[in-house]
């Protein structure tokens, strides 16, 4: 097990040679591929991912603390089973379609610029989170904490005011469908 301290790591290619398993802190990736990799029980410290690709990437047990994406492709993470001790991500213009967030406490998460199609935020705390500008085309929420969140950027959401928690969260006029589909309530 390596353990690695501000490093900076680019342009490597991941997919024919493994990443170290170990415990990296203050690292930087940029323009990695990590496709399809193995990262169970890795730790992510105060680590930055720049137009990475770490699409279907297995990360059971992976401690992810204060970890931010930009301009990454994370499409089929399951990050249900990452560790939940200190569980800290932020994403900026990212692609985490077919992602789940299922029962993680993310409160005041940062979304930017992101495609979530198909993301599952069921019983997660999302609470005070930021989603700027993200198209949540088919997302899942479902026992979900979205209390102060703040969608009105955001569209393509389908939010059930019933069962989800949204008081004090924040939308736009023009997004108001979006918490009205279930009713069955047709707007023009």
């Amino acid at each position: 097990m390596v353990n690695q301290f501000q490093q900076i790591f680019e342009k490597k290619n991941y997919t024919t040679e493994s990443l170290p398993k170990g415990e990296y802190e203050a690292c930087i990736f940029k323009q990695c591929d990590l496709a399809q990799q193995d990262l169970s029980d890795y730790s992510f410290i105060d680590c930055q991912f720049h137009d990475c690709n770490l699409s279907l990437v297995k990360i059971g047990n992976t401690k992810w603390q204060n970890v931010s994406f930009k301009d990454c492709r994370l499409q089929g993470l399951h990050f249900e089973y990452a560790n939940p001790f200190l569980f800290e991500v932020h994403f900026e213009n990212c692609f985490l379609n077919l992602s789940s967030f299922y029962q993680r406490q993310m409160k005041k998460a940062q979304f930017q610029h992101c495609s979530l199609h198909e993301v599952d935020f069921s019983q997660a705390n999302l609470s005070e989170a930021n989603f700027e500008d993200c198209d949540f085309l088919n997302a899942q929420f479902d026992q979900t904490n979205l209390e102060k969140a703040d969608f009105r950027t955001s569209f393509h959401f389908d939010i059930n005011p019933q069962s989800n928690r949204i008081k004090k969260a924040k939308f736009s006029k023009n997004s108001l469908a979006g918490l009205l589909t279930s009713f069955g309530i047709i707007i023009d």
